[in-house]
């Protein structure tokens, strides 16, 4: 087994191993500071390509973790520097990449978030990071009242043969 330690996000957890019956997981916290998404993703993208478990979906994923990730900080956790976000994710060669995001906040209502495409959502500075990580990922779905949120994309062949059928 092998194992990255994490040494900017949070408590010492392993940032990353190899799994049984899947080629990469990772577990890890970051403190909820805006500051710390950015070299969180990146840290976690190049683990993630490495594993070549959604080769060409890359871009989609990054975006979706982002935007997961700045909901957790900015309004989960509402940058209070005493909570944490944790991330989760199993990278399995066909079928694809498997994401938790939690935070230590109130939760929130999805139903209750506006459509960002109406008329009157268009010119609004926030409220498209849900939108974006459902189109972008194959499955997303909120627990918790909210405070996670898990993501699955699959290997683009794969979502491909899926639209086909």
């Amino acid at each position: 087994m092998s194992t990255a330690r994490n040494t900017n996000s949070g408590p010492g957890t392993d940032l990353a191993r190899r799994g049984r019956g899947s080629l990469l997981e990772i577990d890890t916290w970051t403190p909820s500071e805006t500051k710390a998404i950015s070299p969180l993703v990146e840290r976690l993208m190049l683990l993630i390509e490495g594993s070549q478990c959604i080769t060409g979906e890359e871009p989609a994923v990054e975006l979706a973790l982002r935007e997961a990730l700045n909901n957790a900080v900015v309004h989960g956790n509402r940058l209070d520097a005493d909570k944490l976000v944790h991330v989760r994710c199993r990278c399995t060669v066909g079928k694809g990449i498997f994401i938790t995001v939690s935070d230590q906040g109130q939760g929130f209502d999805p139903a209750a978030v506006p459509d960002p495409v109406s008329i009157e959502n268009l010119r609004a500075e926030h409220g498209r990071g849900i939108y974006l990580m459902k189109l972008l990922m194959d499955e997303v779905s909120f627990e918790r009242r909210g405070a996670e949120v898990r993501m699955v994309k699959r290997p683009a062949n794969h979502t491909r043969a899926k639209l086909k059928e």
